[in-house]
């Protein structure tokens, strides 16, 4: 009883090459590849994985052109906004308001 709670080394190699051997009867039981069921999958395979990527690039140019039209669309509305005045223009305009002020005491 010893035997099928811990196998030999013995029998731990013959049960490998019992499975080995069976694995490759199996292998040599399959039927052979017809070359022309083959060549007609490899044909459907090609073609299908054209589509994909004809698929793949229609969808990424979408999605470039949609790209560029939210640049453009942000663009239009920035040259379309009125331009904040920078600190220069503020501060000169601060001054004129108070020379103004001061010209009228």
């Amino acid at each position: 009883m010893k035997q099928y709670r811990d196998p030999s080394f013995e029998g731990r190699v013959g049960q490998a090459a019992e499975a080995k051997q069976k694995a490759l009867d199996k292998l040599r039981a399959r039927p052979p590849v017809d070359e022309k069921l083959a060549a007609e999958r490899q044909a459907a395979r090609l073609k299908r994985e054209a589509r994909e990527a004809e698929k793949r690039a229609e969808k990424k140019a979408a999605v470039e052109a949609a790209k560029q039209a939210k640049v453009a669309k942000a663009e239009a509305s920035a040259a379309a906004a009125p331009q904040l005045p920078t600190e220069a223009e503020r501060k000169a305009a601060r001054d004129a308001r108070y020379a103004a002020r001061k010209s009228r005491k």
